[in-house]
């Protein structure tokens, strides 16, 4: 597949699986980041110094990063969090290169730039949106009754609530009312794209929130990229406990109901009902993709490797457009849907 341009849009460790697998498929891939973080040493930096949280930025130019010379010291630097109990403590170095980086350069398309540059990322790494922003989310079972629904606000709040998460809003830096603003270079990206992959990831924060950007809604609904959903191997606890893999698309129709995608991509032992998430994923217009993605001993974390695999099958499988013979190549698959011709 040498020259597919890849988008994957996520944040967290589930980008990070994403990033590593489309890395063996190509070198032109483009990560687009979630920037509503409020935790951890990125929400002390996002606090004191205003600025994008900058962890799941990090992550992803560290799965892209070289992995051999310069790239891979800086890499693992980058990844080293400070010990002991002072001002430091739990600060990863580099979330501090760039949120010095950010207070130089000010622009933060700038600032990945030039960080992707010192770790020899093969790619680039964009953020959703170029300010901050807040998840607000409406929550049931938080009281006695459990139909009573109420508001939360903040990343780590909405990703470790005891309750039933009904649906999410993202607020700008302006505070509600305030629509976020997509970052233009993530845009161009998701419209230029030959294959765009959303998930896995913490569903409601790290996945769903793209969504929610209207620039990128609009560019994800008019790409003529193909749209690969790669679904989580297990429930998170606290943010979508008891949610099946069907479930999942459901909350994802309900978020983005014009979104069309191509592929679904499940753990086969993770799918206890197939057909339903067969007809799952047809309501989006989507085949349903199962094969055995999950790291060997480890049933919650994705395997690079299979995964690539997964995500190969399901662009070689993509259905014929109408009239077109079975075997249409994602190429052709692009160009019946308006797009440039993806690759030579």
């Amino acid at each position: 597949m040498t020259g597919l341009k890849a988008v994957a849009l996520g944040g967290g460790r589930g980008l990070h699986v994403t990033l590593t697998a489309l890395r063996r498929l190509t070198d032109d891939v483009t990560a687009v980041v979630t920037v509503a973080d409020d935790g951890g040493s990125s929400g002390r930096l996002r606090r004191e110094l205003g600025l994008l949280p900058p962890g799941d930025l990090r992550k992803a130019m560290v799965a892209l990063a070289d992995d051999g010379g310069s790239g891979a010291l800086w890499a693992r630097l980058f990844q080293h969090r400070f010990g002991g109990t002072g001002a430091l403590a739990g600060h990863a170095v580099g979330n501090l290169v760039l949120a010095g980086l950010l207070e130089q350069l000010g622009d933060p398309v700038a600032v990945l730039e030039a960080a992707c540059r010192l770790l020899g990322v093969r790619g680039r790494v964009l953020p959703m949106c170029t300010e901050p922003l807040e998840i607000e989310a409406d929550v049931t079972g938080l009281d006695d009754d459990a139909d009573v629904v109420r508001r939360i606000r903040g990343q780590v709040a909405v990703a470790t609530t005891p309750g039933r998460v009904q649906r999410i809003r993202l607020h700008g830096p302006g505070g509600a009312g305030e629509a976020p603003r997509g970052c233009a270079q993530a845009v161009e990206a998701v419209l230029g794209a030959d294959v765009v992959l959303l998930g896995p990831g913490s569903w409601f924060t790290s996945v769903l929130p793209h969504l929610l950007v209207p620039e990128l809604n609009d560019a994800l609904t008019r790409t003529a990229a193909a749209k690969v959903v790669v679904l989580n191997l297990v429930p998170q606890p606290g943010e979508t406990a008891g949610f099946s893999p069907e479930l999942h698309l459901d909350v994802l129709c309900e978020h983005a109901p014009t979104l069309r995608v191509d592929a679904v991509i499940a753990d086969a032992d993770a799918v206890t009902v197939p057909d339903r998430l067969c007809r799952a994923a047809a309501a989006l217009g989507a085949a349903a993709h199962l094969s055995p993605i999950a790291l060997a001993g480890s049933p919650d974390r994705h395997d690079p490797v299979a995964l690539a695999s997964s995500i190969r099958r399901a662009l070689d499988g993509l259905p014929a457009a109408a009239g077109a013979p079975s075997s249409t190549t994602l190429q052709e698959h692009r160009e019946t849907r308006g797009g440039d011709e993806p690759w030579r």
